[in-house]
């Protein structure tokens, strides 16, 4: 299934919450919840570059399918991982947050969880 695209988030479910539990200061929490992001996926086969901006902030992770690489986390902490490809789903563990990101239609639906906290961004192909 190809990820390619750019998808422009519609809803999100225990944002601040989860923020909250993964060390986001309050103010940039407050800041953040109400500004819509746009994911942008180019995918080469088995290689991945994904930039998501929200409001001025650009972050930028290139990854390719069971290979470690760096990621950079929520919270701007680069993270030695590997995204696997399970059930067409991307699935990565970076540190204690599991983030599962698949596409149903013209929807990119990611899962993060921490816990027993599950924060859900819905976006939509644009």
């Amino acid at each position: 299934m190809a990820f390619n695209g750019t998808y422009e988030l519609q809803s999100q479910e225990n944002f601040e919450p989860f923020m909250k539990a993964i060390g986001l200061p309050d103010d940039l929490i407050q800041k953040g919840k109400d500004i819509k992001s746009v994911t942008e996926i180019v995918q080469n086969d088995n290689h991945f570059v994904v930039k998501v901006t929200t409001g001025s902030r650009v972050q930028s992770n290139e990854f390719t399918i069971g290979k470690e690489t760096e990621i950079e986390n929520l919270t701007n902490e680069k993270i030695k991982a590997t995204v696997n490809l399970v059930d067409g789903k991307l699935v990565v563990k970076l540190k204690e947050v599991t983030s599962v990101t698949e596409l149903s239609g013209d929807l990119l639906i990611s899962v993060l969880t921490l816990n027993d906290i599950v924060y859900k961004r819905i976006s939509k192909r644009k």
